[in-house]
């Protein structure tokens, strides 16, 4: 009688816990599950906070092409510019004239990259409609901070970028 008797409030306590378990997974599916607006792509929020229509977000498209393009293209200049500049260390004597030429490469490129994402920002700006300007307005008061580099996206250019 005793091992009747446990095995049955084993099952009753497995029965518990299994009603437990599907009561937790129908009341959180029941949530709205899209992810806070840090987490979600770039491209993703502006399409959602400007509400792009489906012509915009193919002229979108393009914009973001042209876009990541240039960055690549002087991300891949101040890495050489880098890699030659950290190389006249190697020197017993450092050529200044060579170092002050290179920091100058290196910020004339991060320059050209800021300007290219402030360009990048006013061709969307030139995609919205009348309607969509406000929201537009909006937004853009909220550029610094979601599209401040944030430590994933910096550990992924480092690990994309070739070794010295």
């Amino acid at each position: 009688m005793e091992k009747s008797k446990l095995n049955s409030i084993a099952i009753f306590v497995l029965i518990v816990l299994n009603l437990c378990t599907l009561g937790f997974i129908f009341f959180n599916s029941s949530k709205n599950h899209r992810p806070p607006m840090d987490r979600m792509n770039p491209k993703d929020i502006i399409i959602k906070k400007l509400r792009l229509d489906e012509s915009q977000q193919k002229d979108f498209t393009k914009l973001i092409e042209w876009h990541q393009s240039e960055i690549q293209k002087h991300d891949k200049e101040i890495v050489n510019a880098k890699k030659s500049l950290y190389g006249l260390l190697i020197n017993n004597e450092i050529d200044l004239k060579s170092k002050d030429s290179l920091i100058t490469v290196i910020n004339l490129n991060q320059k050209q990259i800021e300007e290219t994402h402030f360009k990048h920002f006013e061709d969307i700006k030139k995609l919205c409609k009348p309607e969509q300007l406000d929201d537009f307005k909006e937004f853009s008061k909220e550029l610094g901070r979601l599209f401040a580099p944030n430590k994933q996206r910096k550990e992924k250019r480092e690990s994309e970028r070739p070794k010295p």
